[in-house]
């Protein structure tokens, strides 16, 4: 869920050729702001003031200088390019985008979500310099994405420029330029419904009060997903979901039914806030959930602060990713998990979904999760060796041997003698695909090669990150690896040293409940800001 941002600006991808996007607006700054020669007034504006109050979701960086130079901070950027690009130029221009809705449609059973957005640029610039922005940078980004054919109606309306481009197939975008401001979206009424606000007609999102409550903006970039804006994503993000889960039929149709259900009936809004810090980008995702929700997460969700482990001593230090499990009871908190998501599901979903719950560990060659859980100790660890999670396992401190090899596969077969192997007894499949191996008080299993990698594995020197998440103490923990972004950010922002030379980066993230919900905090080098950059093609 915490990813839904970043996929709704995917999203705003039309069907067709290469279309506009909102991630356009970010590179068209960074080659137009270059022309505004003229002293900004210092003084911000307050964004909120320009979005209407029934804006779904909003995002907001005061400064797109400061944002962008967040990104070239990075070391793995650094080491990549022949030298840091200035973004002085960019200093105090202002970006907020604003999505007032949602058009859906379906192509070739394909879910396609095309939000109806506008990007609202303060560049505080002359009015004469910031029309000849649209009419050059920002015409020439348009015909980059819509086809040097496209057609570029200008007039006077309101005191200021009102632009239209028309590509060959009828597709439009449109802008207003007034003064030091700039209107940019995919919908003539989006850019209406905000002039409206400007000119007093209609109330502006500072009085919604559930924003207001939670806005900050001393922050890199900040972003608010309201309660319609989350019940208007949830069937697209349940379809999302169901083709990554899973390549059975079957259970795509499943998750992307139930899905949409649990985001709508449990979700109250989604505050997003970027921070630079001495290791990296903090993005930080607040979710605020029903109050039911928030009390059933809390009762039993409780994290053990006391708990300390091992465990990562078994995973090599060039692991793709790992999570952590940090919970005081792991099987009472799998069942009033999945009590509460079925509660928040139709009848017969909520059936099916507690029907199937025991299956979801079969990855990792469990196949009976509660038995599993109720036989072992927390933290619980799991593993992926890849980036397709193909080669994984898991980690859990034994409570109860027998009881936790009856919730194991039946491919491995514990009748059979154990092979003695780096001090550990270990049952493999037939195949040699699965294996089990006990050691130290400890269960590693799944993907044959990979406990064996685990049993191998010597962390004396793990990286700074790694060493972040071995020492968390939240409800989850996640070390993980991103193996393109420094590369395609580079490439974006800047000229490579060697267009071919790759760096991967790592990241972590740690799950705290809260009195309204739950906290995702995630440390990166190039964080959500970043995510959304790169994919500027």
């Amino acid at each position: 869920m915490p990813a839904f941002l970043f996929n709704l600006l995917k999203w705003a991808d039309m069907p067709g050729r290469k279309t506009e996007k909102l991630k356009t607006v970010c590179l068209f700054l960074i080659t137009a702001a270059f022309s505004l020669t003229a002293c900004r007034a210092p003084q911000k504006t307050d964004m909120r003031t320009l979005a209407p109050l029934g804006t779904l979701v909003y995002l907001e960086t005061n400064d797109v200088a400061a944002a962008l130079e967040s990104l070239t901070a990075s070391p793995a950027f650094q080491t990549l390019v022949q030298a840091k690009p200035d973004f002085a130029a960019l200093q105090n221009i202002q970006l907020a985008v604003v999505v007032t809705g949602f058009d859906t449609s379906e192509e070739n059973s394909v879910l396609s979500l095309k939000p109806r957005f506008v990007a609202v640029v303060e560049t505080h610039a002359w009015s004469w310099q910031t029309v000849s922005l649209a009419e050059n940078q920002l015409d020439t980004f348009v015909r980059k994405n819509y086809g040097e054919t496209a057609k570029l109606e200008k007039k006077d309306q309101d005191g200021g420029k009102y632009f239209v481009w028309t590509a060959d197939d009828n597709r439009q975008v449109f802008a207003f330029v007034q003064d030091s401001l700039i209107y940019f979206g995919n919908d003539a009424a989006a850019i209406e419904k905000c002039l409206a606000v400007k000119k007093g007609e209609t109330e502006n999102l500072t009085r919604n009060e559930s924003f207001t409550r939670v806005y900050g903006e001393k922050n890199l970039a900040f972003g608010y997903a309201s309660t319609d804006g989350i019940k208007r994503i949830a069937g697209l993000a349940g379809v999302s979901v169901a083709v990554n889960a899973s390549d059975e039929t079957d259970e795509r149709i499943f998750i992307a039914r139930i899905l949409p259900q649990i985001l709508q009936n449990t979700t109250k809004e989604i505050i997003w806030t970027a921070n630079r810090t001495e290791n990296g980008i903090e993005d930080r995702y607040a979710v605020n959930l029903t109050d039911e929700t928030a009390s059933g997460l809390k009762e039993n969700l409780n994290s053990n602060a006391d708990i300390t482990t091992d465990s990562v001593k078994f995973l090599p230090t060039d692991v793709f990713s790992a999570t952590r499990y940090n919970l005081t009871n792991p099987s009472a908190a799998w069942r009033s998990s999945m009590l509460l998501t079925a509660k928040n599901t139709d009848a017969l979903s909520g059936k099916m979904l507690i029907g199937f719950s025991g299956r979801l560990l079969e990855p990792y060659g469990v196949s009976e999760a509660d038995i599993f859980l109720s036989a072992g100790h927390s933290p619980i660890t799991t593993a992926q060796f890849d980036a397709e999670g193909a080669k994984s396992v898991t980690i859990a401190e034994v409570k109860d041997s027998d009881k936790l090899k009856s919730s194991i596969s039946k491919e491995i077969d514990f009748n059979q003698p154990p092979k003695k192997l780096l001090n550990a007894e270990i049952w493999f499949s037939e195949d040699k695909s699965l294996a089990a191996a006990f050691i130290a008080g400890k269960l590693i299993l799944g993907d044959g090669e990979s406990v064996l990698e685990c049993l191998n594995a010597k962390l004396s020197r793990p990286n700074a990150v790694f060493q972040r998440f071995a020492e968390s103490r939240a409800v989850a923990a996640t070390f993980g690896t991103d193996v393109d972004s420094a590369d395609k950010i580079a490439k974006v922002l800047a000229n490579k040293i060697d267009p071919n030379r790759r760096l991967a980066t790592f990241y972590t993230t740690e799950t705290r409940l809260t009195a309204g919900g739950f906290e995702r905090v995630t440390i990166s080098d190039f964080g959500l800001i970043g995510a959304i950059l790169k994919n500027i093609e």
